[in-house]
């Protein structure tokens, strides 16, 4: 028997074609579902289903074993309940990271681990650098597509596992030759969308599935600059930094979200883009985490604050941790970026290597003037 790999996965296109060249490699493949979430939500059939279908067709015409794991309780603990806690506290959290930290690093990996695997692998576009020496932590890396590269939500992940950790396709250039290297093999998977937003939500959207399980409490979206009235919501906690669309005050110019309160439950607003709450310097980053356990030195790196968007090169210095509290980064940009939604993250890179990064905090600048306590 070759190594032994135990493979997330999933139902879709990368996977399937990660399950594809492992065989073609060598190694001993099992492949494993992870049914993560099963419950239908108001206008939504999940369609965890159909996907386990594609995966079991693709493990037939592979020769390989697939099996299915219960991670339901896990994944309703770890990253639904986060994700409404975090909308709740009028944050705007990233559920795909704690997915991948919690469930298929945490609950699948040990598992795997425990049943006898000596790798596991994933779909992820990413790639590892070895470890300096046995028991090390390994490397993150950018994947070779610049444009699907998955690093931004893999931060969280301890550096040990990714040291056992197998990315197929993380050096395949782009999401076009991944399909041909489906339909060359014919896995019949070539053609599947790809799947957007939160995998459990689905077409019916955060705000339906937010109204769903939080309490509807009517407020008032304030102008930034004066104050005024200009209309009612549902609910503070509905609302994101920068947002534009949802917000039904009628006619007039585009708005643009700078800010929620929550425990007041009033949402700012402002037609001017060039509004300083808008606009930021600097971020606080907490419950940071950093892929070989330890922080960087203090100095200039590149971080992104969304998936796909611009690495921007920017200063980062530890902040304390005075005693008995958590470590804490300031990201300083020379030029002003947009303002982040707090509870996103910002991951910090070195060159092609993911270091590690941290939640963004609230700002109380991006409050008007006679919010501010």
């Amino acid at each position: 028997m070759g190594t032994s790999v135990f493979l997330g996965m999933s139902g879709g296109v990368d996977s399937a074609l990660s399950a594809a060249l492992l065989v073609e490699r060598g190694y001993d493949v099992h492949a494993v579902y992870m049914r993560n979430w099963s419950r239908d939500l108001p206008g939504f059939k999940c369609t965890w289903a159909d996907d386990l279908a594609d995966a079991e067709r693709v493990a037939v015409t592979l020769g390989v074993d697939l099996e299915v794991w219960d991670c339901e309780r896990e994944y309703k603990e770890t990253v639904v309940d986060y994700l409404v806690d975090s909308y709740a506290r009028g944050l705007t959290p990233n559920p795909d990271v704690m997915c991948n930290q919690t469930v298929k690093f945490g609950t699948f990996a040990e598992r795997a681990f425990a049943e006898g695997a000596d790798l596991v692998a994933t779909g992820h576009y990413a790639r590892t650098l070895p470890p300096a020496a046995p028991g090390a932590p390994a490397g993150l890396l950018r994947a070779a597509d610049e444009h699907k590269d998955q690093t931004y939500f893999l931060w969280r992940v301890d550096g040990r596992t990714l040291a056992r950790t197998l990315f197929p396709v993380g050096d395949v250039p782009s999401k076009a030759e991944v399909r041909r290297m489906c339909a060359e093999r014919g896995l019949g998977i070539e053609s599947k969308p790809d799947s957007d937003g939160i995998c459990f939500i689905g077409e019916v959207g955060i705000r339906p599935f937010l109204l769903d399980v939080l309490s509807r409490r009517a407020g008032d979206v304030v102008e930034w600059e004066t104050g005024r009235v200009l209309g009612r919501h549902e609910g503070a906690f509905l609302f994101t930094v920068g947002q534009r669309k949802g917000l039904d005050l009628g006619g007039g110019p585009a708005r643009y979200v700078v800010a929620t309160d929550v425990g007041q439950n009033v949402v700012y607003v402002t037609a001017d883009k060039a509004c300083p709450g808008l606009w930021t310097s600097e971020l606080t980053l907490s419950d940071v985490r950093f892929v070989a356990g330890r922080p960087p030195e203090d100095g200039t790196y590149q971080v992104r604050v969304r998936h796909t968007g611009a690495l921007r090169e920017a200063r980062v210095e530890k902040v304390g941790p005075a005693a008995g509290e958590p470590l804490r980064l300031r990201v300083r940009f020379p030029e002003p970026v947009r303002t982040v939604a707090p509870g996103q993250s910002c991951v910090i890179y070195d060159g092609l290597a993911c270091l590690g990064g941290g939640m963004v905090e609230k700002d109380p600048r991006t409050l008007p003037e006679f919010a501010r306590a």
